[in-house]
C-alpha cells in the first residue's frame, strides 16, 4: 500500500517526518546510481582516477547508514 498522508504537511507530526525521511533516501540512492554508473562509464572511456573503487565503497556505506537511520526512526504502520 503506498504512503499517503491526507492532512496538511505538518513537521511535527511522526508520519510526514518518515516519509520525507524515506523520499530523502530515495532521492539519495538515485543520485548514488546516476552519478557512480557515469563515473565508472567515464572510468572505462578514460581511466583517469584510480581511487574510484574508494569512493564508491565510501558513498555505499554512507548510502547504507542512510538506510539503518530511516529503519530505526520508521513509524509503525496503523492497522485500520
Amino acid at each position: 500500500m503506498p504512503l499517503r498522508i491526507n492532512e496538511e504537511p505538518d513537521p511535527g507530526n511522526p508520519r510526514y517526518r518518515d516519509l520525507e525521511r524515506r523520499i530523502n533516501l530515495a532521492l539519495h540512492t538515485s543520485l548514488f546510481a546516476a552519478c557512480n554508473s557515469g563515473l565508472w562509464f567515464a572510468q572505462q572511456l578514460q581511466p583517469r582516477w584510480h581511487h574510484l573503487g574508494l569512493f564508491t565503497a565510501a558513498w555505499s556505506l554512507a548510502l547504507l547508514l542512510h538506510l539503518l537511520i530511516v529503519l530505526r526512526l520508521r513509524v509503525p504502520a496503523r492497522k485500520s
